[in-house]
């Protein structure tokens, strides 16, 4: 069957016909794409330049419906657990070129581990305005030392006569880390027990002893707020322990296949936004009295690219598939988020060279979209700790 030709409101492309989606999820996604183009595009650039967003975009996004659609209504979210909502405002939210807000953060990594280890009495606390927007949320994992190596994290909490928690430690590149009035700290409880000495707490905004350090200078995604933590005698109420003391090793590894098919969906919609941007610039550019779409190199290249980009959403199509039906494997997470990160970086640096000097000025998105695309192949694991993961599936 001929390969039918698909349009997304930016450039038409070529492209298999995706069937994961049905009506509602088209609906959720122009109005993703309509709240974008109001509410964030126009204000990207100076966010950028600042460091973080306003933190009323948190809560405009609240109101529209785009933040907790997997939380209960009873709490204010949108009552359905179908993480294909999720995929929808992540691709567009890379699509319209705006790193800097935190919903998949916020939506894809934090809310699993509150709506599954929350109790009444804190689901009743902090639901509600996680989907208003009014609790900004982030998640305390890597620290200076440590980087991938979770079970290297040297934060520790002691429980004392009263029961309460004293946490020390300090937490590094930390998105959210500035707007955030939730966190969720790993820390270890038990330094006997290996991965079973470890225990989640949520800090809240304003408790002594939690501070935040500098707001740190990547080199791309410069309006997404990514920051030092530190914890000096941190007082945290057993009330605000998350899950089971001791399990936190376990509820990371759960959670973390989710996170890593986020980064995927990202990393795909990236490499397509890339290829959309490079096609429209070399139809338009002209060389030596041609476009340079013209010739033939240019051809090869937008063939291979797109050739490569979709068969890489074929793959993450699968895999979202999969998870909302609860068989998504670990291993095919890490698949999917080490080969499509490196897709995306592949695709950008290629199209940067098609766009030729100007691929490297910052007014070009392309030229952003290089900066920003890096990052993908090394948080939620760099990817060579996901061929690790695929590697052990294969010998056991």
């Amino acid at each position: 069957m001929e390969t039918p030709v698909v349009t997304d409101g930016y450039v038409t492309l070529t492209a298999m016909q995706r069937e994961i989606f049905d009506d509602e999820h088209d609906a959720f996604r122009d109005l993703c794409r309509t709240f974008i183009a109001k509410e964030i595009t126009p204000h990207h650039e100076r966010w950028e330049d600042e460091g973080q967003v306003d933190r009323s975009i948190w809560t405009a996004a609240g109101a529209a419906g785009l933040l907790g659609m997997a939380v209960p209504e009873e709490y204010g979210g949108g009552g359905v657990d179908d993480f294909r909502y999720n995929a929808v405002l992540d691709e567009e939210i890379v699509a319209a070129g705006t790193s800097g807000v935190g919903y998949p953060l916020h939506n894809d990594v934090v809310a699993p581990y509150l709506l599954r280890l929350c109790t009444d009495e804190q689901k009743q606390r902090w639901l509600p305005g996680f989907c208003s927007g009014e609790l900004i949320t982030a998640i305390a994992m890597t620290e200076p030392g440590t980087g991938s190596d979770l079970q290297g994290i040297a934060t520790s909490a002691k429980q004392d006569a009263d029961g309460d928690w004293i946490l020390n430690g300090s937490k590094t590149f930390i998105t959210n880390g500035i707007l955030a009035d939730l966190v969720i700290v790993v820390a270890k409880t038990d330094p006997d027990a290996k991965h079973l000495g470890f225990t989640l707490f949520v800090v809240e905004r304003g408790m002594p002893g939690f501070e935040r350090g500098r707001r740190l200078k990547k080199v791309g995604m410069k309006a997404q707020d990514t920051a030092e933590l530190s914890f000096t005698d941190v007082r945290v109420p057993d009330a605000n322990r998350l899950g089971e003391a001791g399990q936190g090793f376990v509820y990371l590894m759960q959670n973390l296949a989710q996170e890593r098919l986020s980064i995927a969906v990202a990393s795909v919609a990236g490499a397509e936004a890339a290829l959309r941007l490079t096609l429209e610039y070399t139809k338009e550019r002209k060389a030596f009295g041609r476009p340079v779409a013209n010739f033939q190199n240019t051809r090869f290249e937008l063939a291979e690219m797109d050739t490569e980009v979709s068969i890489a959403r074929v793959f993450v199509d699968r895999c979202l598939r999969e998870h909302v039906t609860t068989e998504l494997s670990v291993p095919d997470a890490a698949k999917a988020k080490w080969w499509c990160s490196d897709l995306q970086n592949r695709v950008v640096d290629r199209c940067v060279q098609l766009h030729g000097g100007y691929g490297y000025m910052l007014e070009y998105p392309i030229a952003r979209a290089f900066v920003d695309s890096r990052v993908q192949a090394i948080y939620g694991g760099t990817n060579e700790i996901m061929k690790e993961i695929v590697g052990r599936s294969l010998i056991g």
